[in-house]
């Protein structure tokens, strides 16, 4: 079975100029399966999100969805095959890691560390 970085290495090269949702995996299956009904027992929501992510795993625009859902940011649903609740933690690290690298680079300027 392959991997998703090997899916997305062994993908073809895009159209740039037709949108990345156009050749989405996604689009022909059940969008229910990336949705959650409402009041979806934990047991039912979890298998949802893991039948979703195989679906999101063997997708050639996988990267793309992930990052239009972390740019939006998309507050519900699989997309790039993370849930929201993974969403959000990437976007945490993100924020941390650019703090981090912001800090960095003051410490480094001598004129901004003097001022």
């Amino acid at each position: 079975m392959p991997t998703q970085r090997q899916n997305v290495e062994d993908a073809p090269p895009r159209d740039q100029d037709v949108p990345w949702h156009s050749d989405a995996v996604c689009r022909r299956d059940e969008a229910g399966l990336f949705f959650a009904p409402s009041k979806e027992p934990t047991a039912a929501r979890l298998s949802r999100e893991e039948a979703a992510k195989r679906v999101c795993a063997r997708c050639p625009v996988m990267v793309e969805c992930r990052e239009h859902a972390l740019l939006q940011p998309e507050p519900y649903g699989v997309w790039g095959g993370l849930t929201a609740a993974e969403r959000r933690v990437v976007l945490a690290r993100r924020r941390r890691r650019e703090l981090e690298l912001k800090k960095a680079a003051r410490a480094a300027d001598p004129i901004a560390a003097a001022g």
